[in-house]
């Protein structure tokens, strides 16, 4: 091959820098690119706003970070927790369109759920900050863990509460957990309440946080691979009245968002 001198196109350039360093760092911000490559925002801005149109990346509402998309063949095709995120993000945007109260999705991690997004900035709710990303709920004492532990198969939910169980139960709280998550089975929702008396984490914040929640899993198939939630605060609503006016848009977003993992698995 002849080598020849040739210009580059420097905006082409510029948005494959702009690409590689949200790659390496595995997500950034506007500023950090900005730091990073000496670019204006300006620039930064509409470069990233090509890149997202284009599909190579995307941006997460809990924090405004810009993400490698799991969708652009660049990464893995294997599920992961932020290509979970990435799906259920538009959705999330939409069912805060909808809902006056946050909602954050959660994917299972070990002995409890790690939040993975949250529509709460969208929101602007002082008094119910969801997350950040990287929080971690209980399977116990959280209706997003709640939801989960109910749709999961036996052998994986008995590995689960086999890590949660504490040495002394007499098996009186493992009994109320079946008739806790049956119930959510039958009725086709999680709700905080009742109690579970085992000391999971969030043992204490659930009872003083003064919050509510409910939710569904979202599937993949026969398989929760995770839990969406929509919360409110207790002395603004009650709960039977967040459940009649919001369990379906809820229950949508957890379809969708299920549709969309499917149509990228198959992809």
């Amino acid at each position: 091959m002849i080598e020849r001198k040739v210009k580059t196109v420097r905006a082409l350039e510029r948005g494959l820098q702009v690409l590689s360093e949200i790659d390496r760092r595995k997500g950034a911000n506007l500023h950090e690119l900005h730091l990073a490559l000496g670019l204006p925002k300006a620039t930064l801005l509409r470069m990233v706003v090509t890149l997202g149109k284009h599909g190579h990346i995307w941006q997460r509402l809990a924090d405004g970070a810009f993400l490698p998309s799991a969708r652009s063949g660049r990464i893995s095709g294997e599920l992961t927790s932020q290509g979970i995120a990435e799906a259920a993000s538009p959705h999330m945007a939409r069912l805060s369109e909808q809902v006056a109260w946050p909602s954050a999705i959660a994917v299972p991690k070990a002995d409890c759920l790690e939040i993975v997004e949250t529509n709460a900035p969208l929101l602007r709710l002082d008094a119910i900050p969801l997350g950040p990303v990287g929080s971690r709920l209980s399977f116990l004492h959280t209706a997003t863990g709640r939801a989960y532990l109910a749709a999961c198969q036996a052998d994986e939910r008995a590995a689960i509460v086999k890590r949660l169980r504490p040495q002394q139960d007499d098996g009186s709280g493992e009994r109320l957990l079946d008739e806790l998550l049956a119930a959510i089975r039958e009725r086709g929702y999680a709700l905080r309440e009742p109690f579970h008396p085992w000391a999971d984490r969030d043992w204490q914040a659930v009872r003083q946080d003064g919050r509510r929640s409910m939710a569904v899993p979202v599937m993949l198939g026969a398989f929760p691979v995770a839990s969406i939630n929509i919360t409110w605060l207790q002395r603004r609503s009650e709960t039977a009245t967040v459940v009649q006016r919001h369990l379906g848009a809820l229950k949508r977003a957890a379809q969708a968002i299920s549709a969309d993992l499917a149509a990228n698995r198959d992809a």
